[in-house]
């Protein structure tokens, strides 16, 4: 989930999530990919939620070092990210 700054418009949240949408089809080892901004039904929400699935460990470290990744990280997100929290769980 990802909390951005006061300071960050709409145009900045929609480039995030347009920039994530396109790595389903850049990083093949993404099972599903689920991209979505906050309904702002609750006062205090993060403001964009992503949700990865891979087939191991294996695909996620590709997932995370990819260099597509990496720039829709360094170019979209941490110019105006304010918090982030992140759950990597393992499915039996």
């Amino acid at each position: 989930m990802m909390q951005l700054t006061a300071e960050s418009t709409n145009e900045d949240a929609a480039a995030i999530v347009a920039g994530l949408e396109t790595l389903p089809g850049l990083v093949p080892e993404i099972r599903s990919y689920s991209i979505g901004r906050d309904a702002g039904l609750a006062e205090g929400n993060f403001d964009i939620v992503l949700v990865a699935d891979f087939d191991d460990e294996a695909g996620f470290r590709a997932y995370s070092e990819n260099p597509d990744h990496i720039a829709v990280i360094t170019e979209r997100i941490r110019p105006v990210l304010a918090n982030r929290t992140a759950v990597q769980h393992i499915i039996d």
